[in-house]
């Protein structure tokens, strides 16, 4: 089987003409400040050969990349689903478009984190895949919206989202077999709480 030849992890870069009308209009009448903020949001890209059905197959399987302990339906519009490990992270989020082949979209509905003083981060945010034919091979565009800098989870939720995204939702793409957190004491969140000691 074939394998994916390129992937990144990025924030979306201000261009110069975003920056210098960013700052016009922040003397003027503060115009673009929400383009700005939106630009800084968690993004990751992976490139594969195989098609955008079976990308987007593999991306509403989330039992087979992310965690098979999320309960609910993860691959029909308006449905719910709930994902957790222990009592350090649960969330509850919605399918709100689902667009076959070219685009899911969730909204996190209500959202815990052990290790936030601000309980409120991640709720109203919309994790975003689009999928799209980039010559004869597949792009996949992750984006957290939402999930920026300032959030005090930031920096553990980037780590987080880059393995499931670039290495356990693409090796699922590729090869047919993901890397999701099956046995909380050896998943890859049972590592995370031990490097940012969470427990």
């Amino acid at each position: 089987m074939s394998k994916s030849t390129r992937y990144n992890v990025h924030f979306a870069p201000y261009s110069l003409t975003v920056r210098v009308l960013t700052l016009i209009n922040l003397l003027v009448n503060q115009i673009l400040i929400t383009e700005t903020m939106e630009n800084q949001d968690f993004t990751a890209t992976i490139l594969v050969d195989q098609s955008p059905k079976e990308a987007f197959k593999a991306i509403t399987d989330l039992r087979a990349w992310w965690s098979a302990s999320i309960e609910g339906v993860t691959n029909e519009l308006n449905a719910e689903f709930t994902y957790h490990y222990q009592d350090v992270h649960y969330c509850k989020m919605k399918l709100i478009e689902l667009i076959p082949d070219q685009k899911v979209v969730w909204e996190v509905l209500d959202n815990y984190f052990k290790f936030t003083s601000d309980k409120t981060e991640w709720i109203g945010s919309k994790p975003t895949f689009t999928v799209s034919q980039k010559g004869t091979q597949t792009e996949i565009t992750f984006v957290h919206v939402g999930l920026v800098p300032e959030e005090e989870c930031f920096e553990i939720c980037k780590e987080a989202w880059t393995n499931y995204i670039t290495k356990s939702l693409y090796n699922l793409i590729t090869t047919g077999k993901g890397e999701p957190n099956a046995k909380e004491a050896d998943s890859f969140d049972a590592k995370l709480v031990e490097k940012w000691k969470l427990a």
